[in-house]
């Protein structure tokens, strides 16, 4: 399904941005979630002409004895970009989310500057 987005021109001083969403899974779906994350939900939001690229990371080094954790990346070519998703697009994300997995995922989002 192809989302609406708004076209915006990009500004060379408009630094591109990762978009990283750390998601602790519950071992009882660790697998069906990751399916979903590649088949679903990281099309989706690369269809929102907000992110050209997703990489999908699985954290280690951490107690993965309740279930793995995972950092998925989403690469904004500007801030203005991310801007629409966040108001365009991350609260209807988010919901889906929610409601299929309710609290078998636990995740926390963070923004991250490239600076090379």
């Amino acid at each position: 399904m192809k989302l609406p987005y708004i076209e915006i021109e990009q500004d060379n001083d408009d630094p591109e941005l990762i978009y990283n969403v750390t998601t602790k899974v519950d071992q009882s779906i660790a697998a069906e979630w990751l399916a979903w994350m590649k088949e679903e939900h990281i099309p989706d939001l690369i269809s929102t002409g907000c992110f050209t690229e997703a990489l999908i990371l699985q954290v280690t080094e951490v107690d993965d004895s309740e279930g793995p954790t995972y950092a998925v990346q989403y690469s904004a070519p500007s801030r203005a970009l991310y801007n629409q998703y966040i108001e365009m697009f991350s609260v209807d994300m988010r919901k889906k989310a929610e409601a299929r997995w309710g609290v078998l995922t636990i995740s926390f989002r963070t923004v991250l500057r490239v600076v090379n």
